[in-house]
């Protein structure tokens, strides 16, 4: 059963949610070796914060500080992702698992706004979800096709040149 949040409880999952996807990012970003991987997990840790700026417009609880000492705030080293990447780091198979990682939590981050945006009454709020559950798909097909070529499988725009009739 799932717990009913508030608007303002929904708004402050949402926001810690993005900052921890955010902060995963640009971890994984900075100890990246593959460009390519490198430049895939800066770019959507910069839509990330693009998210969390909209859920923050629309907040108004004074408990995580203004916008930009919150984005500043350390990551929470003790969240299941977080330790996840660095056990992947410490294993040196952190690009492949990294995008794994990102796989999952960009599916749950999709399932749980789709479940939170039903009780969102707000038509301002609401937008603001559904844009966020749309980019967070294109994120999770961007991440994808990135697992694909990583793992040197069939990139998703070769796939008619090596499927046999």
């Amino acid at each position: 059963m799932f717990k009913e949040y508030t608007l303002q409880e929904a708004l402050k999952l949402a926001i810690k949610t993005e900052k921890e996807s955010m902060d995963f990012y640009r971890r994984a970003a900075s100890v990246s070796k593959d460009e390519r991987s490198k430049k895939v997990f800066d770019l959507l840790a910069g839509e990330e914060v693009n998210h969390l700026k909209a859920f923050f417009d629309y907040y108004r609880g004074g408990d995580l500080g203004d916008i930009d000492t919150y984005l500043a705030s350390p990551p929470d080293k003790q969240s299941a992702t977080h330790l996840a990447l660095e056990q992947a780091i410490a294993a040196d198979s952190h690009e492949q698992k990294a995008l794994e990682i990102a796989l999952k939590e960009e599916k749950a981050c999709i399932d749980f706004y789709t479940i939170l945006v039903k009780d969102v009454v707000d038509p301002l709020v609401r937008k603001v979800f559904e844009t966020v559950i749309r980019e967070t798909q294109g994120h999770y097909d961007m991440i994808e096709d990135e697992y694909m070529r990583v793992m040197t499988m069939v990139h998703s725009s070769d796939q008619n040149i090596y499927v046999r009739e």
